[in-house]
């Protein structure tokens, strides 16, 4: 069942009703978009399959050129005043149906003149439309392709530009979740690294000073520590050995029994 039926009129904008079908088949694919030229296969029977496509359509595109009311019939009478055109039985058809009927003008046509329609296409006059221009084209049927993904969800979920954009952001989100996986690996070999020569300053998940297997006198913090011994003064002070700095030896010596070795 197509979604989109293109209505246009023979003699006036086929081009332009071409271009828009063409874009909308690449954008929603050919199964949703009815284009007779395009959509009937050779020996169908055109009148069963417009009335067929027409009535199951859930859009109708009413392509309107600047001779869309002037071209003329084998009677020599406008084209459109005929109730068997079939251009005017497709509109009538959609209308009548109440789906949604979109009146696309092109190049100069500015606006529908409601004196030139028949009584059962009045209605189409007072349908928003949309503008094509040959100029425009790009920019345009982008804009008439946004509108019916938005305003018809089952065609919107058959949108293949829309899908390149998601499989695009996904794609880049991946990108940079590989990238940031990278950076906190490189950030956790230096990290080992430091860790492994002795003495490193951790930023990060990780803050202050690391200690490994130090040699000499290390100060880790606020306040004193040593890991060597010292001595103050004249050997009456206190001696202080780390160790594995989890506690402190103190030793201390007294006047009073240096002399007594000496003496000896």
């Amino acid at each position: 069942m197509p979604d989109v039926f293109v209505n246009y009129r023979t003699g006036d904008e086929e081009s332009a009703a071409t271009m828009i079908a063409r874009e909308l088949i690449r954008r929603f694919g050919n199964e949703r978009i009815f284009f007779a030229s395009n959509s009937i296969e050779p020996g169908r029977r055109y009148p069963v399959e417009l009335v067929r496509a027409v009535g199951e359509c859930q859009a109708l595109l009413a392509v309107i050129g600047p001779r869309w009311a002037e071209v003329r019939g084998a009677d020599g009478r406008p084209a459109l005043e005929a109730e068997q055109d079939w251009t005017r039985r497709e509109i009538q058809t959609a209308l009548e149906r109440g789906v949604l009927v979109i009146p696309v003008l092109v190049g100069k046509v500015t606006r529908i003149d409601r004196a030139v329609l028949p009584d059962d296409l009045l209605e189409l006059a007072d349908c928003q439309y949309r503008r094509f221009d040959h100029r425009n084209a790009q920019s345009d049927l982008t804009a008439l392709g946004d509108a019916l993904a938005r305003l018809l969800p089952e065609l919107g979920a058959a949108d293949r530009d829309a899908r390149a954009v998601r499989e695009r952001a996904e794609a880049k989100s991946r990108e940079k979740s590989a990238r940031d996986t990278g950076h906190t690996r490189m950030r956790t070999r230096d990290v080992e690294q430091r860790v492994r020569g002795g003495i490193g300053n951790l930023n990060g998940d990780l803050s202050g000073t690391f200690v490994n297997e130090p040699q000499g006198p290390v100060n880790t913090g606020p306040g004193h520590q040593y890991n060597a011994p010292h001595f103050e003064g004249d050997n009456t002070g206190v001696q202080f050995t780390a160790g594995d700095n989890s506690g402190t030896v103190h030793q201390r010596f007294e006047r009073e029994r240096r002399h007594s070795d000496d003496g000896r």
